[in-house]
């Protein structure tokens, strides 16, 4: 299959192996084909020079870069502290930004925040900072040709969230079980290849525009799952991650490092990695000034600990505070902090067991803790209480830690929804998430409990596959995730009309209308279709075991691991209540604690989560159980079906070598939709003894 030559190498040197996922060249026509004024200096202004300057020299604009004489520009890119702009209506532009500009405070933009006005003909981007001005020249492209028109709002744009990250789950070397990518869906590392770095800046260079272009500054270039090649990055590897680091710094992306609790032991040759043990103190406040020495802008580190067999306080007696303190007092010297996952919960459970439950973990673990936590430590908390499910309620923890900064961790890649292979944009499940309120609606969010220092953060989605994310839909998933990081309250919708724009529009042959229609058909309700032919009611985890795709029912039912739908004759669901069940519900402040209590005011969505219940159970929407789990499964596959039809549409509008990988997807994609429905309702037939309503086959 061929490979469409526009990644932006083929600017200079031919065709890339890659494609340029958004901002193909065609995407920079508008800025490229006027006069620009870039003002300022620094190694993020050089950056928004570079890009200027290729877009100019394709479509025949002209840059200035802040020559001593006027200068008459369509665009002015500028930073304010760096003295008149010579463009007049710029200058009046950047003498006249006060504090009324959207009622906000002092008028100051902050770090990565700008100002972007229309003046006297004249579009003006105005930063206090490089990385303001890259983000405004970003911004100016998602516009396209509405950045210069004159009824053009003034508006101040500055991020939510502080720390909008990246986790890659790469591995250094190939791992037995795992491979070079943990739970990876789009082909090998960008970083390491078979035991070493892949040193290929060109393609790493693309992916921080990438980042940047959609609003992250952050990356965890290893696996949270630290194995023994991948621990030496710390130390005799270092190198590896600086030249990682070097790459990626003029798009504004900081590297952070995975690293294992047991390094003292393993890399250091001491007999225990105890945290309040002084030797262990001195070995990482050492290891630690290495690695600034070498990165001085390095971010910190990320730890899973006494989680899923790895190591961590639990071994010498202490708890989770005591471990991430430990290294929070390694780095505080140099302005690093620690993500600590929360990510705890015994599996090695007994099946028997049902006051075991794997959902309460992380907050029996992590609530008691709240307030002891220093002060660059960011508690990272996975958006539910399970495992990145098609559908789970908030993480309660999310409403427990007002003490301490938390971060709320998703998924982009789509380990339960579908792996790639499946369309599922998960915009409007992030969106739900972000915008809950633990605490009623009187309450903040969970965009709130994210603000307030500690961030949004998704596991990667990214490889080397040429289209980046496998499936050329799932790179919605990538920018959807930056854009909400930077505004959690963007729509879902719009957010995908962007990308579209940035990504499709540039390059179709066909009626832009028919392209950007047919993306919303296939792509609005995906996570919703997803849902309704594989997890019915907030039943999860009815996978197949260790890779985790296509359906296998009771796969996870008996095993060490949890139990997640308690399915037998008379009923199905998880009983999470105080009054009968594992106390889960209990977790929960009011008023949410009282509503999954309660069967009756239980979302349907979530009923299966909270209550076991008979299979002639009547939800709010006037079924029965039973009934909605064949109904939605027969729709599920009916709606694939359909996406499948209306891509075809597109043959001819759009790339080929894109047009086919996606036809193979969405072929995938329904064979696996109809397995999922066969499997799931005659499970459920089986179980219950009762026929489907309508008639419809079920073996």
């Amino acid at each position: 299959m061929s490979v469409p030559a526009t990644g932006r190498a083929s600017a200079d040197s031919g065709e890339s192996a890659w494609h340029a996922a958004w901002l193909p060249p065609a995407a920079f026509r508008e800025l490229g084909s006027r006069p620009v004024l870039v003002h300022g200096d620094g190694l993020l202004v050089d950056t928004v020079l570079d890009e200027v300057s290729r877009a100019c020299a394709r479509y025949g604009g002209r840059l200035w870069h802040g020559p001593p004489w006027p200068v008459d520009a369509d665009l002015v890119l500028a930073l304010r502290g760096a003295g008149p702009v010579p463009n007049a209506a710029a200058e009046t532009a950047r003498l006249g930004a006060t504090p009324a500009v959207n009622g906000a405070g002092d008028g100051g933009l902050g770090d990565e925040g700008y100002l972007l006005t229309r003046a006297s003909g004249v579009t003006v981007v105005l930063a206090d900072a490089p990385a303001g001005l890259l983000y405004g020249m970003f911004h100016v492209l998602r516009l396209g040709a509405a950045a210069f028109h004159d009824d053009l709002p003034t508006r101040r744009h500055r991020p939510a969230l502080d720390r909008r990250m990246l986790d890659h789950w790469d591995n250094v070397a190939v791992h037995p079980v795992s491979g070079q990518v943990e739970r990876g869906y789009a082909g090998g590392s960008l970083f390491w290849r078979d035991g070493a770095a892949r040193r290929e800046p060109a393609r790493l260079r693309d992916y921080a525009r990438l980042l940047a272009a959609s609003g992250v500054n952050a990356v965890t270039v290893n696996n949270v799952n630290v194995h023994d090649t991948e621990a030496l990055l710390l130390t005799d590897r270092l190198g590896d991650v600086a030249e990682i680091a070097e790459v990626l710094r003029p798009y504004g992306i900081r590297v952070h490092l995975a690293v294992t609790f047991a390094a003292p032991v393993v890399l250091g040759g001491l007999p225990t990695a105890d945290p309040l043990d002084e030797r262990v103190r001195a070995w990482w406040a050492a290891a630690t000034r290495r690695v600034y020495q070498r990165i001085p802008d390095f971010g910190g580190y990320l730890v899973k600990a006494d989680s899923e067999g790895r190591p961590g306080p639990f071994a010498y007696g202490r708890d989770h505070a005591d471990g991430a303190n430990l290294l929070a007092g390694a780095l505080a010297p140099h302005g690093g902090v620690v993500r600590w996952r929360a990510f705890v919960y015994d599996h090695h459970q007994d099946w028997r067991d049902r006051s075991t439950d794997r959902a309460r973990a992380a907050h029996d673990h992590f609530a008691p803790l709240d307030g002891r936590f220093a002060d660059n430590v960011i508690v990272q908390v996975k958006f539910g209480p399970i495992d990145f499910q098609p559908r789970e309620p908030v993480s309660p923890v999310l409403a427990a830690m007002p003490a301490t900064r938390l971060a709320v961790e998703v998924q982009a890649t789509q380990e339960y929804t579908g792996q790639q292979r499946h369309v599922c944009y998960l915009a409007p499940w992030w969106s739900e998430v972000l915008r809950f309120r633990p605490h009623g609606a009187a309450g903040g969010t969970i965009a709130d409990v994210a603000g307030a220092g500690g961030g949004l953060v998704a596991v990667s989605n990214v490889g080397d596959d040429p289209f980046w994310t496998g499936h050329p839909l799932a790179q919605a998933n990538l920018y959807a995730f930056g854009r909400l990081a930077w505004d959690p309250l963007l729509d879902p919708g719009a957010i995908l009309d962007e990308w579209i724009d940035l990504t499709w529009l540039p390059v179709t042959t066909g009626d832009p209308e028919t392209v950007r229609r047919t993306m919303h058909e296939i792509m609005d309700d995906s996570w919703r279709t997803y849902e309704r032919y594989t997890a019915p009611l907030g039943v999860g985890f009815m996978v197949r075991p260790g890779h985790h795709y296509g359906p296998d029912v009771d796969g996870y039912e008996y095993t060490p691991w949890g139990t997640y739908h308690f399915a037998d004759r008379d009923g199905v669901g998880v009983d999470r209540t105080r009054a009968t069940g594992t106390g889960f519900t209990g977790q929960y402040p009011p008023p949410w604690s009282e509503v999954y209590e309660s069967r009756e005011r239980c979302p349907d969505e979530l009923l299966l989560f909270f209550h076991h219940v008979p299979y002639r159970h009547v939800l709010h929407s006037g079924r029965t159980v039973i009934q909605h789990i064949y109904d939605t499964h027969f729709t599920g596959v009916e709606e694939v079906a359909a996406m499948r039809e209306r891509w075809r549409l597109l043959a001819g509008a759009l790339d080929p070598a894109v047009h086919d990988r996606v036809a193979e997807r969405l072929d995938e994609q329904f064979h696996s939709a109809v397995e999922w429905r066969d499997q799931i309702n005659t499970y459920f037939f089986r179980k219950s003894g009762i026929p489907d309503a309508h008639g419809r086959r079920i073996h």
